[in-house]
């Protein structure tokens, strides 16, 4: 017989994470190997175990589950993560998924399904709940008509803080240049990632290089 599938809940809800270990464990191709409830406690357990799976809330008390399943596929490219929450706005979904996610699934779900996707994760399947599965295809399918206009939803300061991160400035750097406060611009900075659908500053940089926002 192959060896069970191993498996790491990171959920900040005991409740959540005795749910879903109480009944994966009644199934011998999984194994629980362990629980976090924050991103750095995952992030210890993902070096210290190398999961086949981590499923991954997106809500964590320290750092978000996009920046631990950055730092996940970082330290075991090897382990799937798949992101298990209550949330499908494109503000969540396509950060994790760029993040390295190959799953995206919500809370609602049955068991079965759940169980499902943790095999498809493992042989590397993509599974997305039909509301992400919905919201990626209509950025898919709106991509080139929408590419124009991306640009045009930020505000003016938005596209400042934009070219300025494009330059290689850190937000003090942006702060002290446009004489506002940091915590401004990383608020500046959180709803720019969030309109352009991007994980990352870096990101930001190389999309707007891309597409001449700021030249060389």
């Amino acid at each position: 017989m192959s060896n069970p599938i191993s498996i790491l809940i990171v959920d900040d809800h005991e409740v959540v994470r005795n749910g879903i270990r109480a009944y994966l464990s009644t199934l011998p191709e999984f194994q629980v190997v362990g629980e976090a409830d924050s991103g750095e406690e995952a992030i210890k357990l993902v070096a210290e175990l190398i999961p086949d799976v981590v499923l991954m809330d997106l809500i964590l008390p320290d750092m978000d589950g996009v920046e631990t399943t950055r730092e996940v596929k970082k330290i075991s490219p090897r382990t799937q993560v798949v992101v298990l929450t209550s949330y499908h706005e494109d503000v969540h979904i396509f950060p994790a998924l760029k993040a390295g996610a190959i799953s995206y699934i919500l809370k609602d779900m049955k068991m079965d399904k759940l169980v499902e996707t943790i095999h498809r994760a493992v042989d590397g399947e993509v599974t997305l709940h039909p509301l992400v599965a919905a919201r990626v295809l209509q950025n898919i399918r709106g991509e080139n008509s929408e590419e124009q206009t991306l640009f045009t939803d930020l505000t003016e300061r938005e596209l400042d803080v934009l070219k300025l991160i494009a330059s290689g400035l850190s937000n003090s750097q942006i702060a002290a240049e446009l004489v506002i406060s940091e915590n401004t611009v990383k608020g500046h900075v959180s709803n720019i990632l969030s309109k352009l659908h991007l994980a990352d500053r870096t990101q930001v940089a190389v999309y707007a290089w891309q597409k001449g926002i700021v030249k060389r």
